[in-house]
């Protein structure tokens, strides 16, 4: 009977509790940005809100994939 590897299994836990942040942080950044286009740190706020989604985005597959290789893998 295979097990699951608890290891490998919190460390996809904490990849998307890393992610929960990004998830909410991301977009709130790009709100802000979007509404403030006049204002001379338009773009790096762009680019942070950017990152931040990406990051979030990667993040959540990194987790994902790594939950699936707790459970799955031998």
């Amino acid at each position: 009977m295979k097990r699951t590897n608890k290891e490998v299994l919190f460390k996809g836990l904490r990849y998307l509790a890393g992610a929960m942040p990004l998830i909410f942080l991301g977009p709130s950044i790009l709100y802000s940005a979007f509404n403030n286009r006049e204002h001379p740190l338009y773009i790096a706020v762009l680019i942070l809100g950017i990152i931040a989604c990406g990051g979030a985005i990667f993040l959540i597959f990194k987790g994902i994939n790594t939950l699936m290789k707790a459970l799955f893998d031998s």
